[in-house]
């Protein structure tokens, strides 16, 4: 595969944070990634980066400077206080308020922004921030492990320049927080293939399709237990290609989550790396400038084994990965096989057992099949991104998600 010009962003610190002992989101799975991204060669091929952390005011961008504040000053002592005992931007038990939250948040953040700067400014084909793609932070409050929607972030610096950005969902969790906040315009497509029903967050149905100016450019491809690769290729290839050839994207934003992984303890389908990663060698081929973030994944040695591989995938060197694990600093984490792969489990395919993949992937195309290319916008044209609709709220319960 041709050569593109990767940039990689990396914060050394962003291993250092805990959500707390027993919580499933784990800042490690970064520093395991980045690990075999080095232990494999791959730093030499890349501009590797170490992004200027997200401001107050640069959160502000999105979300509510009130929320932002808030963010900035709690620590583990006062969140009780600040937080009106876990009522108020919902940080309680899922969303903890851990030892440098803010810090977290910053680096987080930052490396999208970063990264969407570098897209901007010519000086890569390809950017990537691992420790981004925290996709369900809302506007005024926490949701799903995600405090501050770096991936909001990052998609308005891209619309500074770009007329229309294209984000793609690959975590077994649906894409809320990114959906609604372009819910109303032509500029930006989500697209979120997840697993749907009694589900975290309980949204992403396929009639849920924005609203508006933004009416169809809201894509969702709800999914059953037990996806397959099979199952996976076939609807994402058909789907992906008619969004291309619909909206015509200057710039893509590719949230990876590989809590869809097999395996995964809080996700449902039966992915295996290789099937994860034909998302990104199929987007890659199409030569638009895109970003690869991060996102669930609760495995962490497959998350990091997924990542890492992705990135050789990003460089086009992915067969020259030898998928026999060299020495590591956490080798010892990735027995008994101590191999790069995620193995498929005897799971079934309920998409294919019912034939509501076939129904999905119909519906999908007949809905982008209606829609008119959206109107060329102007280059750094102002944009208010929303922050909720009709949609939104039906999900019962509040639980873990990536």
């Amino acid at each position: 595969m041709s050569r593109r010009r990767v940039s990689y962003y990396y914060d050394p610190e962003v291993g250092s944070y805990s959500y707390g002992l027993g919580h499933p989101m784990k800042p490690l799975r970064m520093r395991i990634t980045h690990e075999l991204v080095q232990t494999y060669d791959m730093l030499p091929k890349m501009d590797i980066l170490r992004a200027k952390r997200a401001t107050p005011e640069a959160m502000a961008a999105f979300h509510t400077d009130e929320y932002i504040h808030f963010l900035n000053r709690v620590t583990p002592e006062t969140a009780e206080e600040l937080t009106y005992h876990g009522t108020r931007f919902l940080v309680g038990d899922d969303n903890p308020a851990f030892e440098g939250l803010f810090e977290f948040c910053s680096i987080s953040a930052g490396g999208t922004i970063a990264a969407a700067k570098r897209i901007t400014s010519g000086a890569a084909d390809i950017a990537i921030n691992w420790a981004g793609g925290l996709h369900h932070a809302k506007k005024r409050e926490a949701s799903g492990f995600c405090y501050v929607n770096d991936i909001v972030l990052g998609v308005l610096e891209l619309l500074r320049i770009y007329p229309r950005v294209l984000y793609v969902d690959i975590d077994c969790h649906h894409g809320d927080g990114v959906e609604e906040a372009f819910y109303t315009t032509d500029r930006v497509m989500t697209c979120s293939f997840h697993k749907f029903g009694e589900y975290f967050p309980g949204t992403g149905a396929q009639e849920d399709r924005g609203r508006e100016k933004g009416k169809g450019y809201a894509v969702n491809v709800p999914l059953k237990d037990g996806l397959s690769d099979e199952s996976f290729k076939g609807i994402y290839e058909q789907v992906m290609t008619r969004v291309i050839e619909v909206f015509q994207p200057s710039v893509i934003v590719h949230q990876c989550g590989s809590d869809s992984l097999a395996g995964d303890k809080l996700g449902c389908f039966n992915i295996t790396m290789q099937g994860h990663a034909q998302c990104v060698q199929f987007t890659r081929r199409f030569n638009i400038p895109f970003i690869l973030v991060g996102g669930g994944g609760y495995t962490v040695k497959n998350a990091s084994r997924t990542w890492a591989y992705e990135t050789a995938c990003a460089l086009g060197i992915e067969q020259d990965i030898d998928l026999k694990l060299p020495w590591n600093e956490f080798f010892e984490w990735f027995g008994p096989r101590y191999r790069l792969e995620v193995a498929k489990s005897n799971m079934e395919d309920k998409n294919v057992k019912d034939g509501s993949l076939d129904k999905v992937r119909e519906t999908a195309l007949r809905q982008l099949s209606e829609l008119q290319p959206a109107p060329p916008a102007a280059a750094g044209a102002s944009f208010a991104p929303m922050q909720q609709h009709a949609a939104f709220g039906r999900a019962g319960g509040f639980g873990l998600c990536g």
